[in-house]
């Protein structure tokens, strides 16, 4: 029996490459790797002049990547693309790059398939598994070291905050009640007889509290803000910066950066409202329900 490999479909995969505005010769960054799936279609659009950078620091997931643009390239034989891959967070991407060097950027800000899907990650309480969610497992606390070193009112503040959840209170005191708390079904029983599902709820009751522990673990809304301050540096004038976020969090960090931008003659920005996934890609592709993805333009303004 041979082993599988990982699911992925790029969320709005035609709308980033729209707004991207990817032209041969262009050197175009892709923050968040992933599978390559955005990164792949960003590739066949850039020819023999291009350069693809990608940043992942999840290493599993870049060795796949690697895997996927090499196969790619060897298909577009001589009109393939020079390729970077650096396994680092995106927060990073100052020490690698110069100043007015780069002419589109993507984030797609969310868990990739690979993540999700395998137990042994951590992400999800779909299947029992350790109960990790880091992106990079190379560093730092795991989510289990988090549920059971932190005190009841550390974790019902992370709980609110990065999940947004309004029964934070009750979820943590369930959980130091639990303790110690070692795997993802075990977290999900705690949360789920803590807070039943409300009448008419779409999201599963341990929705918002695995979300809060994996912003946690992995600091995305820090490194969100770090890399949104650092593109209009690296952008040259005229680059696009397109970004997906899946939470109100991700979101509300995009749109304000780029509004703010905009009335510092940074930004112009592309998408007034933000882009969201059609009826068929929904059918196709349920993870992209949440999925808003925004688009700005660096003008000629000098920082």
């Amino acid at each position: 029996m041979t082993e599988s490999k990982p699911r992925h479909a790029p969320v709005l995969f035609e709308e980033s490459m729209q707004w991207l505005r990817v032209r041969p010769g262009a050197t175009v960054v892709d923050c968040t790797m992933g599978l390559a799936g955005h990164a792949a279609g960003i590739a066949r659009l850039l020819g023999p002049d291009g350069h693809l950078i990608g940043f992942d620091r999840d290493a599993e997931a870049l060795d796949l990547a690697k895997g996927k643009l090499n196969e790619l390239c060897r298909e577009l034989e001589s009109q393939a693309p020079r390729v970077t891959l650096i396994g680092e967070a995106f927060s990073s991407i100052c020490r690698h790059l110069q100043p007015a060097s780069v002419d589109a950027l993507l984030a797609d800000f969310g868990v990739s398939s690979l993540q999700l899907d395998e137990a042994s990650r951590g992400f999800s309480f779909m299947a029992d598994g350790m109960l990790d969610m880091r992106m990079d497992t190379r560093s730092g606390p795991t989510a289990s070291q988090v549920v059971n070193e932190a005190s009841e009112r550390e974790l019902a503040d992370l709980i609110y905050e990065y999940g947004e959840e309004r029964r934070s209170r009750r979820i943590a005191r369930a959980i130091v009640r639990g303790r110690p708390v070692t795997t993802t079904g075990q977290l999900s029983r705690i949360v789920t007889s803590a807070a039943p599902a409300m009448k008419q709820a779409h999201l599963h009751p341990a929705t918002r509290t695995f979300q809060a522990l994996r912003i946690y673990v992995n600091r995305e809304l820090d490194e969100i803000r770090a890399l949104l301050e650092a593109a209009p540096k690296l952008l040259k004038p005229s680059a696009r910066l397109v970004v997906i976020s899946f939470h109100s969090l991700e979101d509300r960090i995009a749109k304000d950066s780029l509004r703010e931008g905009a009335r510092e003659g940074i930004w112009e920005i592309l998408t007034k409202k933000p882009v969201t996934a059609g009826e068929e890609e929904l059918e196709r592709n349920p993870r992209s329900r949440s999925a808003k993805l925004r688009a700005g333009e660096r003008t000629t303004f000098s920082l």
